[in-house]
């Protein structure tokens, strides 16, 4: 006989700290130090490590949207990894429920109580792999985790460790059997970061160093989740000038009137591109911020949230240009050509 007892809210993982502190490492060293681990295997995306640290200080999330075989997923793994954040990988697939990524109330056959099993979305670094392989109502789950950073389930909620980082991957160029990710998920992505292929360099350097076979070993960085927490707390406390405010705001308001956009940068975009700003400003050493910040974090913040008129759409893939991207780069860089620059 099954008691009825209601389901036993288990505590959900949490991730202690690790041994160590990162005494007195300033934001510009860690990001050096993150950026030179990461280059023993990973080639060419420095500024891509850069984006992905912007993202963790700044509490967003980002879609890391590129081909096949450009090393996202050990990208991913190595940056949490190096920073001694706890990590975990969710394979999207069409057959994949909600509760595979949030968890389910099950029964403890020995207890005989309904228990709570936390799902993989419990992790400070949370890999959403081909996100847009798997329906709607399961991409659905990760609003909540992504918004407010917690889970509900049979009418508990339950925190997630701090910090908080979901990067999601997807394959631009095979969309069969693809859901793409609706606007309000989007907007919840603090950046869109398209990867494309190495230079020649680049490619060399890396047949130089995988020819072989890799010996998998844990880097030793003096990083923890609470030398995070700090400085995000730093980053939140920097000071942005009201010029600056207003050339954020400017920038926003012009990709919504721009004619080849149907919908433009919401305001949560702005408060976003604020907070990324100041991470930004942080990791370069400064106590306050800057238009280049604004600018170098223009079009990996906006890009996801432009929606264009179709007509601009079917012009571009008629035109021989390939994708969207340089239609949308136009836009941005018209967006930053068109707001007057705070002296």
């Amino acid at each position: 006989m099954t008691s009825s007892t209601p389901a036993t809210p288990a505590p959900p993982p949490t991730t202690a700290p690790p041994t160590g502190s990162a005494g007195s490492l300033t934001p510009p060293e860690m990001l050096e130090a993150l950026q030179a681990s990461i280059g023993e295997s990973v080639v060419g995306l420095r500024p891509v490590v850069h984006q992905l640290a912007v993202a963790l200080l700044s509490e967003g999330h980002v879609l890391l949207e590129g081909v096949p075989g450009l090393a996202k997923t050990y990208l991913v793994r190595r940056f949490a990894a190096t920073l001694a954040l706890s990590f975990k990988r969710i394979q999207f697939t069409p057959d994949m429920l909600p509760s595979d990524i949030i968890g389910a109330v099950v029964l403890n056959p020995t207890t005989r109580n309904y228990e709570y099993r936390p799902g993989p979305v419990f992790a400070n670094v949370v890999l959403a792999d081909e996100i847009n392989r798997a329906p709607p109502k399961v991409q659905s789950a990760l609003l909540e985790a992504m918004q407010e950073r917690q889970v509900t389930v049979d009418g508990v909620t339950y925190p997630l460790p701090r910090p908080f980082l979901v990067i999601a991957t997807e394959n631009p160029v095979e969309q069969e059997g693809t859901y793409p990710l609706p606007e309000a998920e989007l907007d919840r992505l603090l950046l869109r970061i398209l990867i494309g292929y190495p230079t020649e360099d680049a490619e060399v350097e890396i047949l130089r160093r995988h020819g072989n076979p890799l010996e998998e070993h844990a880097p030793a960085t003096p990083f923890n989740a609470s030398t995070i927490l700090d400085f995000r707390d730093r980053a939140l406390g920097l000071s942005v000038s009201d010029d600056v405010l207003r050339y954020v705001a400017q920038v926003i308001r012009r990709t919504r009137d721009d004619r080849r956009v149907v919908i433009g940068a919401s305001p949560r975009a702005g408060v976003q591109f604020v907070r990324a700003a100041k991470s930004s400003a942080l990791l370069d050493g400064r106590s306050f911020v800057t238009p280049e910040d604004v600018k170098g974090l223009a079009f990996a913040l906006l890009n996801h949230r432009l929606l264009l008129h179709p007509e601009v759409v079917t012009q571009q893939y008629t035109s021989g240009r390939p994708g969207l991207e340089p239609v949308l780069r136009e836009i941005v860089a018209d967006a930053l050509a068109g707001a007057p620059v705070p002296r």
